[in-house]
């Protein structure tokens, strides 16, 4: 089959705007070839990204509905975008694969009378208007039939970690610093199914809720880890927040705003009333670091290198502690094996929707917790009324 070019979208639980990745994808199975073409990021205004937070949280039926076709609106001009600063037009772009929003995600499964176990998990960014927009097939909804399946419905990434950063010698740790924190282990020459992977805890989100908070909402970040370097990190605290029972929990698990947003932070704040803002960032950046270092207890083998994306990679004092606690392990980047940070996790669902147009079932059962593989994704179909 031809290659494809595909647009991949993913907004995180961060909610600061879309990234958006224009790929060549070719091949079959478990063997692709995969060549970014461009990325971008649209970012959501300050106003919105307030609403997508406080939707996420307690927000009404009739609020999620409306944000439900703004944020596909939002989305649908992120994929134009991307295509523009590509050089191509929509009529060339054979899919769109789009994450969506997480407003909720409910991992841990809920006793609904007369049917068991239930688990949910809710991701908005209508693909009908980003279809519609674009005139381009779109897959999105990516999560839900993992749950539906027994599954988490995350992570997801670590299936495009195997097929992109799989070594036949090195033993890998592959860590996403987004909002949350996550890690990938791909054992050296390893099969799909010998791939372990799980949330750990907070990546990026306690640091920059505590920016928000503490400035009065001046600001949205500790840019490059600045404040927090001019701190020192709070060991008492430290130890109080590391007895948290998600940290203890074993694998399969995910967690997300629910475990680690608002309320989770005010926590930080009145615990470390008496510390300044660059020690409870000092503090809260070695959390990060710490829980990813103790994701290697659940694991099954040596670790010979960390590899490390997401947003996190700029914030200095983040990368600094993670060295520290994996030393002397190597700890690098994404840049180095030369795929960018900021734009993986869009390239991943661009994957993911060129695997679900060739029925190729793309989740892991062993990092999900879901009975069986399956394809993922609903897909909302073009102008012209096709897949391809």
């Amino acid at each position: 089959m031809p290659a494809k070019i595909v647009v991949g979208l993913m907004s995180g639980t961060s909610a600061d705007g879309v990234d958006a990745a224009l790929v060549r994808i070719a091949g079959s199975g478990h063997t692709l070839r995969v060549r970014p073409l461009a990325s971008s990021t649209l970012p959501y205004p300050s106003r919105l990204r307030q609403r997508v937070l406080a939707a996420s949280i307690a927000g009404s039926v009739a609020e999620l509905c409306h944000l439900n076709a703004v944020l596909g609106e939002w989305f649908a001009r992120a994929a134009l975008r991307v295509i523009r600063e590509g050089g191509l037009r929509p009529a060339q772009i054979a899919l769109i694969g789009s994450h969506g929003q997480t407003v909720h995600h409910l991992p841990r499964a809920v006793r609904e009378p007369g049917l068991g176990a239930i688990r949910s998990t809710l991701q908005i960014g209508s693909p009908a208007v980003i279809a519609e927009r674009t005139g381009i097939t779109t897959i999105a909804d990516f999560r839900t039939r993992d749950v539906a399946a027994g599954g988490q419905g995350a992570p997801l990434t670590p299936y495009a970690h195997y097929l992109l950063f799989r070594h036949p010698r090195r033993h890998r740790l592959v860590v996403n610093l987004g909002g949350i924190g996550n890690v990938t282990y791909l054992p050296a020459g390893g099969s799909l199914q010998a791939v372990r992977a799980f949330d750990t805890g907070p990546g990026n989100m306690v640091l920059d809720a505590l920016v928000q908070r503490l400035s009065h909402g001046r600001r949205a970040m500790d840019r490059d880890g600045r404040l927090a370097a001019r701190g020192q990190a709070d060991l008492t605290l430290l130890t109080r927040l590391l007895a948290h029972p998600f940290l203890k929990a074993r694998p399969p698990k995910t967690t997300g705003r629910e475990d680690f947003g608002e309320s989770f932070v005010a926590r930080v704040v009145k615990a470390g009333r008496r510390r300044s803002a660059a020690d409870l960032l000092a503090t809260c950046s070695m959390l990060t670091a710490v829980t990813i270092g103790s994701a290697r207890r659940w694991l099954r083998g040596p670790v010979d290198e960390v590899i490390v994306g997401g947003g996190g990679v700029n914030n200095r004092t983040l990368m600094e502690d993670l060295a520290q606690v994996f030393a002397p392990t190597p700890v690098t980047r994404f840049e180095d094996l030369g795929w960018a940070s900021k734009s993986f996790e869009a390239i991943a669902f661009a994957v993911f929707a060129y695997q679900s147009a060739q029925g190729e079932p793309a989740n892991l059962p062993a990092v999900t917790g879901a009975k069986r593989p399956v394809v993922l994704g609903s897909i909302t179909p073009g102008r012209e009324g096709t897949i391809w």
